[in-house]
């Protein structure tokens, strides 16, 4: 119980500023996979945009997310190997 009302007398201390600036922080780093996904899987980014809101409650999904996020390209290039070799056996 002293842990939580520590917790509350130091959130109780922090000025709007902080408050604010730990705010964006937090849905900076919640939506982190979806800020990634425009850029490395842009045909999934809405799809992982749509699963942070309750992925971010859970660190497993959100770094499932993240890998996701990470991996459209690199799926697309080797799919295009693979059936290059299928072709050519």
């Amino acid at each position: 119980m002293e842990t939580i009302n520590n917790f509350l007398a130091q959130l109780a201390g922090l000025t709007m500023l902080q408050i604010a600036l730990i705010s964006i922080l937090v849905i900076a780093v919640w939506f982190l996979p979806a800020m990634i996904a425009v850029v490395l899987n842009p045909s999934h980014a809405k799809y992982i945009l749509v699963a942070c809101i309750p992925a971010g409650f859970s660190l497993i999904a959100w770094s499932g997310l993240l890998v996701w996020a990470c991996t459209g390209k690199v799926f697309e290039r080797y799919k295009d190997k693979v059936k290059s070799d299928i072709k050519a056996t």
